[in-house]
């Protein structure tokens, strides 16, 4: 079982080099992840956005710009659109966000003629390695979608177990997080769970083990679920954890980030192809994670 991103991108340089497409590609940030990526070998990549901007930046960060194919696209929605049609096109196997607004790089992904919509609900995973934690974490969704029903609960666990098991993890196990760990009638994620934990064990979720509801601590920790009398095939083991909505799911991340040594990365799945949508806030190391996490999912498409 893969348990650290480490291990994630020595994975990936034994892949075939994967390209991603970078929507408006002059940002640090983003320019620091790709020269990292392209010197790694973890992945190639088409720059679209301000040339001028572009080799600017790259130069100054110690980028080798003749490695890397530059399209001159100074309008950040013309940019978006043609780094998304590279992928669907098949000269990119993944696209990344770079210095242009998450509302305009989406509405590339999702455009009817060249965007990359397969009709499935889309969702963010982002994956974590804690320290402390003897395996990595999948937290979903705390970036896409807001309040998620049951019928979209099952899209974002699918998405979810797609790439953990691009990752390495054979048999994802699925926590349902809820504030307690018991049906309560009045808690609308708990009555959720149960159904998901249902479908699951009658086979209408495949690839993995779903048990809950769950609360947090008997999710991830053993001695937790021991504690409280919590037992199951997920108590104390998780590697998903889907998060009951967007306030939920985006103040774990955001408490994970901030407080802790972790490192992680994330994309949206679900389209046709890995789509990278990092935050300004994040790390070059983080937008690399990301890239790695990504080539892994595209190898597995």
């Amino acid at each position: 079982m893969v348990k650290s991103f480490n291990e994630v991108i020595e994975k990936v340089k034994n892949l075939s080099t994967k390209t991603v497409a970078v929507a408006v590609a002059q940002d640090e940030p983003v320019l620091e992840a790709i020269r990292d990526a392209k010197k790694n070998g973890i992945a190639n990549a088409i720059l679209v956005g301000n040339k001028e901007e572009i080799v600017s930046i790259g130069e100054r960060i110690g980028m080798n710009m003749d490695e890397f194919e530059i399209i001159d696209e100074k309008n950040s929605k013309k940019a978006a659109l043609k780094a998304v049609e590279l992928v669907s096109t098949g000269k990119a196997d993944m696209v990344m966000k770079g210095l242009v607004d998450t509302a305009t790089f989406l509405r590339a992904v999702l455009n009817k003629e060249i965007g990359l919509r397969t009709g499935k609900q889309m969702s963010h995973i982002a994956v974590f390695e804690v320290p402390g934690i003897d395996r990595m974490l999948f937290l979903t969704d705390a970036a896409f979608n807001m309040y998620p029903e049951l019928k979209e609960k099952i899209d974002i666990i699918n998405n979810s177990v797609n790439v953990a098991k691009a990752i390495g993890i054979e048999m994802p196990k699925v926590a349902p997080i809820c504030a307690v760990e018991v049906v309560n009638p009045a808690m609308q994620a708990t009555l959720d769970a149960a159904a998901l934990t249902s479908m699951n064990q009658r086979g209408q979720i495949k690839g993995c083990i779903v048990d809950g509801p769950l609360a947090l601590d008997n999710a991830i920790s053993e001695e937790a679920a021991a504690h409280k009398k919590v037992s199951g095939p997920v108590a104390g083991k998780a590697d998903i954890l889907l998060m009951a909505n967007i306030e939920a799911g985006n103040a774990m991340y955001k408490c994970l980030t901030y407080t802790t040594e972790a490192k992680n990365g994330g994309l949206l799945a679900g389209a046709a192809a890995p789509v990278i949508v990092t935050s300004r806030a994040d790390s070059p190391e983080t937008k690399l994670n990301s890239i790695a996490i990504a080539a892994l999912v595209a190898e597995s498409k």
